[in-house]
């Protein structure tokens, strides 16, 4: 197994920045956590899956606090739990097969999309 973690204080930042994100917006610190990913050496691929992995414990504590706080109503959250389960199974299968150049393009996109729709919502 490669070690990618070579330079510990940007690691240790980029993790900080993942974390921050993550729990400030919701999720979103797959975006960040990618392209940072891709920095410390990763191939595209292993950044897409390795951010998935990275965002899932972050995920599971933000999502503990903020239920803690009383911020989420658990009952609310179930009805998106079966599609997110089923689309997860789906993009896992489509990231083995996707050339990593499409892959660079949808996630582009989405980052685009996203951007354009915050900034004019």
């Amino acid at each position: 197994m490669k070690s990618y973690g070579k330079n510990n204080l940007f690691t240790a930042i980029a993790g900080l920045t993942v974390g921050i994100i993550n729990g400030l917006l919701g999720a979103g610190g797959g975006i960040i956590a990618v392209p940072l990913l891709k920095k410390l050496g990763f191939e595209r691929k292993d950044a897409h899956a390795n951010a998935v992995a990275v965002i899932l414990p972050i995920t599971v504590l933000s999502a503990a606090i903020y239920l803690f706080k009383g911020y989420v109503a658990l009952a609310d959250s179930f009805i998106f739990i079966p599609g997110g389960l089923i689309g997860s199974l789906i993009g896992t299968y489509c990231l083995k097969k996707i050339s990593p150049i499409w892959l660079k393009r949808i996630f582009g996109g989405f980052m685009v999309y996203a951007g354009v729709r915050l900034l004019f919502k």
